[in-house]
Parts: C-alpha cells; structure tokens; sequence
C-alpha cells in the first residue's frame, strides 16, 4: 500500500487518524500505570494499519461514510493483532518487534501473558460496547480461528515434509481471519445484506493470505536492512513456510531434517543465498498474482467511486510493493 493510495481517499485519510488515537485509548484503558505502559508501547510501535484500510475503505464503498461504530471496528481489529503479537512474539522467543524490546523481553513472560490477553479482550469489548452484540461474537470467532491457526502451526514445527497446504491452513486462520473479520466488521456497520457481506468477507480473507504468503518471502528472500527485521527468522523458528516448502530441493529438505534448530547463522545464510537462485522467487509471485487477482474478483457489486478503487488497488499494490523488498 502506498501513501498515493491514501491520499487519493481524503475520507480515508482523515479518518486513520482517529483509529489511532483510539487504539491508544483503548490499549491504555486499565486502572494499573504498568499494563497501560506495555500495551501502549507495543501499540504506538506503528505497522502498515492494512486492517484499518480496509475497514475504513469497505465501509466508504459500501455507504460513503465513515462513523463512530465503523472507527471503533478497524481499532479493535487492530488492538486485536497486537495483542495476538505479543503473544506470538512470546511463544517464538522473539527480541524485538518493529525496532523495540518485546514485552516478554522487557518485563518477563508472565507480564506478557497477561499484556496480550488484555489486549484481547479489550477488543472484544469494545466491540460488544461500541458496536454490537454480533460484532463482538464475529471477533471472538476471529480469535479462536487465530488461536487455532498459531496451534497448527506450533504441533508442525521443524517439519520439513509439513504439506504446503497445511501451511496455508495455518496462515488462514492466523492471518486471513483478521483480514476477514475487519471486512465483516465493515459490512454490518454498513447494515450490507447477506451476499455483500459473505463477498466482502471472502475479500478479506484472500488479501490476508495473500499479505502473509508475500510477508514469508521477504523473510526468505529480502535484507535486513530493506525490512528493519532479520531475515531467516521462520527457518530458526522452525516455521516452514508455503513459499519454502515449495522451493526446497531433496538436498535441502535433508539439511533441515537433520539440522533444524540447531542450523547455524551462517548455514541459514548459505540456504537462503541457494533458495534466492531457485525458483523460491518467481514461482511465489506468480502464486501471489493469481490470488491477488482472486482477491479483487471477490469483491460484490459496489457503487463505483474512488473507495471501490482502492479496494481493487490494494492487492496488487501491496504485491507490487512487496516485490520493490526482494533482492535483486
């Protein structure tokens, strides 16, 4: 997604703003200083917001404007996935998220427990409070749909013969349901009927795939400093991806079955300077492509007009953007 995206919506412009201002109130809504800092700290650390925009933008296409319940909606969806990273950032170990100390790294493993699971329900009630009973029941669904995809994916670890398309259901579930509960949340703020809402749901969920499926290739095949992140990082996971599940060679698949956690920094680098030679890149964009071009298929019949526009840009945007991070 690119700053021109936005600013070609001034409605959607005008209203990111406030979505982060209540994500702010809303992560820092507790009686305790202490649980106010973290969550504060991980929510103020930024991210691209897509769950906003298409929030935001769905509900601009669906009725032309944006209110309070549909601000409230992308804010939950949002302070839903940072909480679901704190804890994700908890269960791989993780250092550091988006240039900041980690809040297990900074103040332990029982303090980030419960700063996500705070955040989590937080969410959830604000959407019951500020929406409706129906939009805190879709988010919850949400929640369990991510809590299942992160399992899935956790009994699969350092499984180099994991099936592709258990890697998918994975990230499905992990990601895609955030993606798709934001276009849900958009189209009952919206009152859509039931076509609408199920199109614009399978909308999101094709563009949260997609957003996942090009976020495992610039782990495999971007910089450090094109990503402000270490790249490799699934493979020290033990997360093996769809992108690489694909491209690994016979002689490949050994390494990681007889290494696994214990490959070395240099011998991670040696495989993704191998994978980067093979088809890792060119056979993703060209899967990537095709589900961007799914994604925008699944849009309903909408009025015409500059939110329905970005809403068919975004796909291929993001795409484009992604393929700007890889090396060359």
């Amino acid at each position: 997604m690119s700053a021109t995206t936005i600013a070609s919506l001034p409605a959607l412009a005008q209203a990111l703003p406030l979505v982060e201002d209540e994500i702010r109130a809303l992560a820092t809504s507790s009686t305790l200083p202490a649980l106010n800092a973290s969550a504060g700290r991980v929510t103020s650390a930024g991210g691209k917001r897509l769950r906003s925009v298409l929030v935001l933008s769905s509900a601009l296409a669906l009725t032309g404007e944006i209110t309070a319940e549909v601000i409230t909606a992308a804010a939950c969806v949002e302070l839903l996935h940072a909480g679901s990273l704190v804890h994700d950032d908890l269960v791989d170990g993780a250092a550091r998220r988006r240039g900041v100390r980690t809040v297990d790294e900074e103040w332990g493993t029982g303090h980030a427990v419960l700063v996500g699971d705070f955040m989590l329900v937080r969410a959830g009630q604000a959407a019951l409070e500020g929406i409706s009973a129906h939009a805190a029941a879709k988010l919850a669904a949400a929640t369990a749909d991510l809590v299942e995809g992160q399992v899935l994916e956790s009994l699969e670890l350092f499984d180099a013969h994991r099936d592709p398309d258990s890697a998918l259901r994975s990230i499905a579930l992990k990601t895609g349901a955030l993606f798709r509960v934001g276009c849900v949340l958009a189209a009952h703020c919206a009152e859509a009927d039931e076509e609408t809402a199920t199109r614009l749901a399978e909308y999101g969920a094709h563009f949260g795939l997609l957003f996942q499926l090009l976020d495992d290739l610039l782990d495999l095949a971007s910089t450090a400093q094109r990503l402000g992140r270490p790249v490799g990082e699934d493979i020290r996971q033990g997360v093996y991806t769809f992108p690489l599940l694909r491209a690994l060679t016979p002689a490949q698949r050994t390494l990681l079955d007889e290494r696994g956690s214990a490959l070395t920094d240099a011998e991670v680098a040696d495989l993704l300077a191998e994978l980067r030679t093979g088809p890792l890149v060119p056979e993703t964009l060209a899967y990537c492509a095709n589900l961007a071009a799914q994604t925008v298929e699944a849009l309903p019949a909408l009025p015409e007009g500059e939110a329905l526009g970005v809403l068919r840009e975004l796909p291929a945007a993001y795409l484009a953007w992604a393929t700007s991070q890889l090396t060359p």
